[in-house]
């Protein structure tokens, strides 16, 4: 059992926590293989692998903003209706006055910081809970969609809809696969190489213990073998398709605020204010300015997010972006996000929303309906933090408790509990 344990050490990270914050992962393979077989094969397929990216990537964008807002120690109810706001104004600007695709997309992107300067305003600087002034904005933004759409459909021209239903284009010889995706799949190889070899680096500059080279070999080849074959599926779907427009733009998201939220200031400064805010703002956090940024960027990303959907629907229509801030909450929730505030990942969110998108597909491929698909999705999570605080609370292993600590960097100790005795929470930042 004790050569278990050292070999779980040093295959994920350097501690036996650090070890756990896999869980989700785990799970996340899990049930994407039974799946795999319940469905004949058909949830790894490379149509269906191609469709799932296109039809969750822009619930995926919202819960890296909605991450950003629950930190904070916020929540947002008005992601759905913006989102649905601003993809008909862009639609009916290209419609009625003819404007070029790409400056409609600035467009929607301008709405989106309007909007979000408008929410951050009553939550940062009067004060008002960002539950009121977000439900408030559910209503106001779903009428608005509702009047200025006139209640109907609005079409979009061709070259706005690459960025929802658009694939990497075929470039070079013909190999079978597409290019461009491989090329891809490569970068993203030798990445997790560059990584690996730079956290060893580091290690061995801190005078840190390293493990042993055969296991940051295997751990490098996990994940290698994982790209290649997610690679070789898209690159191989039917002549046209390949790796999605959506999911190349989720990538750039999922890259940069990672580095964001736990490579910057600002991004330290959003964790303090969730953990905790009195003395975030006493250490010089400047609170007012961080809850205005998060209220603000969660808008932007809406405003992506329902541009990305009216492309793929090649239309904007009035019951686009309905119960979307459930998913999006929902996936930051599955994948570590405390309800409190001050603790979770990215990375987190997104396997969260990737659990959520592969149980929703899996389902439906079997024909499951989709009121049942409802009722097991909300089931799901219900039990999913109810197992996860049962056990934090009986001092077992709690799959999103560590997962909180994901990326955290091997070997650093997680931060401490907040006790009753001092009455007080300790701030929280993630470690790069």
């Amino acid at each position: 059992m004790s050569r278990f344990k050292d070999l779980q050490k040093n295959l994920f990270g350097g501690t036996t926590s650090n070890a756990r914050q896999f869980g989700m992962i785990f799970t996340l393979v899990g049930i994407v293989l039974l799946f795999q077989i319940w469905t004949n094969g058909l949830t790894l397929s490379s149509t269906n692998l191609i469709i799932m990216v296109q039809q969750y990537s822009y619930i995926l964008i919202l819960a890296i903003g909605m991450l950003m807002v629950i930190v904070a120690g916020h929540i947002d109810l008005s992601v759905g209706s913006i989102a649905a706001f601003v993809g008909i104004i862009v639609a009916k600007v290209m419609a009625d006055y003819d404007l070029p695709w790409p400056l409609a997309i600035l467009v929607g992107l301008a709405i989106g910081v309007i909007v979000g300067a408008w929410q951050g305003f009553w939550v940062a600087y009067v004060g008002v809970p960002a539950f009121i002034v977000t439900l408030a904005g559910m209503l106001l933004f779903r009428g608005g969609n509702q009047y200025i759409g006139n209640a109907d459909t609005v079409p979009v021209p061709q070259g706005f809809r690459q960025i929802g239903a658009g694939f990497l284009p075929e470039v070079g010889p013909a190999t079978g696969y597409n290019n461009l995706t491989l090329l891809l799949g490569l970068a993203a190889c030798v990445a997790v190489v560059l990584r690996e070899l730079k956290l060893r680096k580091t290690r061995t500059e801190m005078d840190a213990e390293n493990a042993p080279m055969w296991v940051s070999a295997i751990r490098v080849g996990i994940l290698v073998a994982a790209i290649i074959f997610v690679t070789l599926r898209f690159a191989g779907g039917r002549i046209g398709t390949s790796f999605p427009i959506s999911g190349i733009i989720l990538a750039v998201l999922v890259l940069a605020y990672s580095f964001i939220t736990r490579n910057t200031a600002g991004g330290r400064h959003i964790y303090a204010v969730g953990g905790n805010a009195r003395a975030a703002e006493l250490s010089g956090v400047k609170l007012q300015r961080v809850n205005f940024m998060v209220m603000m960027n969660m808008s932007i990303l809406a405003a992506l997010a329902g541009m990305i959907f009216v492309a793929r629907s090649a239309a904007s229509g009035p019951q686009d972006g309905l119960s979307w801030e459930l998913d999006a909450i929902a996936a930051c929730f599955i994948g570590g996000a405390a309800v409190s505030g001050g603790l979770g990942t990215i990375s987190g969110a997104i396997v969260g929303g990737l659990v959520m998108a592969v149980l929703n597909n899996g389902l439906q491929l079997k024909g499951v309906g989709s009121d049942m698909v409802q009722i097991i999705k909300g089931l799901v999570l219900l039990l999913a933090v109810a197992l996860d605080v049962y056990n934090k609370a009986q001092g077992r292993f709690s799959i999103i408790g560590t997962l909180t600590r994901s990326f955290r960097g091997g070997g650093t100790p997680a931060s401490p509990e907040p006790t009753q005795q001092s009455g007080r929470e300790p701030v929280k930042t993630p470690v790069a």
